[in-house]
């Protein structure tokens, strides 16, 4: 027997919010919603597609009434497709990110933000194809 990492639950105030804020950084959609929760993804699951393999994970967002107190434990880091680091750190400030300061100092590759309810995130190295001069 195994099991499948199938999703991630952040607890947060403002589910439509947030999953709106994470379907537009990841290029992902709504796969369900409900009475305080929104699920997001790249894929649509299913219980034979899971079972097949590893698949993507989705990202559940559920509404709970207390808010965010300390820093997260956990995080996500994501790496852009088609820019630099700092180029995608920009385009997720227009949507709602902003930067933090965790204790990383000023000589990182990486970049910390955090989403519109203040979990913090990552922006990693780009996987964008180098440019030739």
């Amino acid at each position: 027997m195994t099991s499948r990492f199938t999703e991630l639950v952040v607890d947060c105030h403002d589910p439509e919010r947030l999953a709106a804020f994470w379907c537009a950084v990841l290029d992902f959609r709504v796969l369900d919603s409900g009475e305080g929760m929104v699920e997001i993804g790249s894929w649509e699951p299913t219980v034979e597609a899971i079972r097949a393999g590893q698949m993507p994970p989705t990202i559940m967002f559920i509404q709970v009434p207390e808010g965010k107190s300390v820093k997260n434990r956990l995080h996500l880091d994501v790496s852009p497709i088609d820019a630099d680091t700092p180029t995608e750190a920009a385009r997720l400030i227009s949507l709602g990110a902003t930067k933090v300061d965790v204790g990383q100092g000023p000589a990182r590759s990486w970049v910390v933000m955090a989403d519109p309810e203040g979990n913090e995130f990552d922006v990693v190295r780009t996987l964008a194809p180098a440019t030739r001069k």
